[in-house]
């Protein structure tokens, strides 16, 4: 479809268009099913703090009814982060009304709140998922989503997988959901399979085909497994959709979902091309998206941080080699003119030289008001462990970074409820010896228990004596180290993911020696490990059967 005709399509006015593309942002839901992502409820409530920072419109914040966690989660950032100039607080649900009724119970809090529903309306789906009919899920649509209005008068619905299913089967599903009371209507790419032509020509012919759509806001929602998603939704935006649902660092199912800053930075520099297609005036300065620009790097290297995933150095906008310049063609040039060879300024992410002047003798106070400028609300309690970890590490280290706090606070953050603790990491190799470690675990009960263990190299022989002593089994699938910050001195960080019954488990440890940010790691992945599987709520057939709906849209 060319410029012109995209631009044709959405020329009219909208009844709901609210004038700019919303963000709609899925990190807390979507974002979290990335294999070993799981976060726990404080680390929630972190990110949905800074996702308000940021400026999103509307934060995702779980799927109430697949756990009682995933309830009182929701539950939690509607009542802390929904204030009334806060953003709006959304909760997905199933086409089912105990799904709904949970679903707007957990939402309740929020001055501003949303239900999310979805069906799949693909024939794949229908025939292989469902196993329903075409008929039955026109019946099942109206039913839930005016069940959904009866709670709340916000209603989004999906059409799971609607970059596979049938147009002339999707308009007649639009057109009875906006009936029933559905505001927003999302059209996902569930599977990542469309490409730009064909995503930018569905939204256009649902513009142009469901006769009470300028009753609805369109959304899109998309998987990047193809590497399109970015470039799908901003084809949709060309075409009519007014609201994006993303995540941080592009995080998600599988090769996850079309991520939040590309698209924002690519509608911040692109804006007169794109204000067109907003029916603004070519130069109009107005920016397209509520976003905070300058919060974008924060909020990448917190959503980094407490998920363990690292962000790839070549990733668009929040990657470490984002801004930078190797070539010697190019350094002349930025040294000349930035304009040479950068389309936008670093500082417009919030990315700055970011060395600070704190050391072993700051106070609490100024520690506290660094941390809050990163982006991160201590409690009391956390707080002082952070300082104690601060002062340690500043009798170690002469020049402590911004990248320092952020692996102090994490590895802080990232601990969930203790079953085991590290007492004392002891290791011994070099050049012909068997590298052996001694490890100490205190349990629950206070009780010490140590163990020895010979391995590879010191790393395995760590991990073999926690195993030893946790006797808790797993696999070790996944081991990654990096330096937080240049120098010989510098923090390390470990990711570390073990796989139980099926599922991934993270860890993370931070440390100026290597072999115990690794121990730490591997410790926070076993209690995350122990900690799931001794938590109480539906049973394991039942939220596994609810976490597979959950990631469907």
């Amino acid at each position: 479809m060319s410029d012109s005709t995209a631009q044709s399509s959405t020329s009219g006015p909208r009844a709901k268009d609210p004038g700019r593309v919303l963000i709609f942002d899925t990190t807390l839901r979507d974002g979290e099913q990335s294999p070993g992502a799981s976060l726990n409820l404080e680390e929630k409530l972190t990110i949905a703090q800074q996702l308000s920072r940021l400026g999103v419109d509307i934060i995702e914040a779980g799927f109430p009814f697949a756990s009682p966690g995933d309830f009182e989660a929701v539950q939690r950032i509607a009542r802390s982060v929904g204030s009334q100039d806060g953003p709006t607080i959304c909760g997905l649900a199933r086409a089912a009304r105990a799904d709904i009724k949970a679903c707007a119970e957990a939402i309740a809090p929020a001055a501003r709140s949303r239900i999310h529903t979805f069906i799949a309306t693909s024939d794949i789906h229908l025939r292989h998922k469902l196993r329903k009919s075409r008929k039955e899920v026109l019946e099942i649509v109206p039913e839930m989503v005016a069940y959904a209005c009866s709670f709340c008068a916000d209603v989004e619905f999906s059409c799971e997988d609607a970059g596979r299913s049938d147009p002339e089967f999707l308009y007649p599903v639009i057109e009875a959901a906006i009936a029933a009371g559905a505001t927003t209507i999302n059209i996902p790419d569930t599977v990542g399979y469309t490409t730009p032509a064909e995503f930018g020509a569905l939204i256009a012919a649902i513009d142009a085909n469901v006769p009470s759509i300028d009753q609805a806001v369109i959304s899109v929602h998309g998987h990047n497994d193809l590497g399109l998603a970015v470039a799908n939704f901003l084809e949709a935006v060309k075409n009519g959709a007014r609201q994006l649902e993303c995540t941080i660092n592009g995080i998600g199912e599988r090769a996850g979902n079309a991520a939040l800053e590309e698209l924002v930075m690519a509608m911040h520099v692109r804006r007169q091309y794109f204000n067109l297609f907003l029916g603004r005036p070519l130069e109009c300065p107005d920016p397209l998206t509520a976003i905070r620009t300058e919060e974008i790097h924060k909020t990448s290297r917190l959503v980094s941080n407490l998920t363990g995933m690292s962000v790839q150095p070549n990733k668009a906008i929040v990657g470490a080699n984002a801004f930078a310049h190797e070539s010697g063609i190019h350094q002349d040039g930025v040294l000349k003119n930035r304009l040479t060879y950068e389309i936008m300024d670093a500082r417009t992410v919030g990315l700055m030289d970011n060395r600070i002047s704190l050391g072993k003798l700051s106070g609490r106070r100024a520690f506290r008001s660094r941390l809050e400028a990163l982006g991160y609300n201590l409690s009391n309690e956390d707080l002082n462990a952070a300082f104690a970890r601060f002062k340690e590490l500043a009798d170690r280290k002469r020049d402590i970074t911004d990248r320092d706090l952020e692996a102090i606070v994490s590895d802080q953050s990232q601990q969930v409820e203790a079953t085991f603790s590290l007492e004392l990491v002891q290791v011994s190799c070099g050049t012909n010896m068997h590298p052996t470690a001694t490890v100490t675990l205190r349990n629950i009960d206070g009780e010490d228990h140590t163990a020895a263990a010979i391995g590879t190299g010191p790393v395995d022989a760590v991990c073999q004596a926690l195993n030893h002593l946790a006797a808790v089994p797993n696999e070790l699938v996944e081991f990654s180290v990096k330096s937080v910050t240049a120098g010989i001195d510098s923090m390390g960080e470990v990711s570390i993911r073990l796989r139980h019954g099926g599922r991934l488990y993270s860890g993370y440890g931070a440390d100026t020696d290597v072999v115990v940010a690794s121990a730490k790691a591997f410790v926070s992945a076993l209690n995350r490990l122990v900690a799931t599987t001794r938590a109480a709520g539906l049973n394991p057939q039942q939220a596994e059967d609810c976490l597979e709906a959950g990631r469907g849209v």
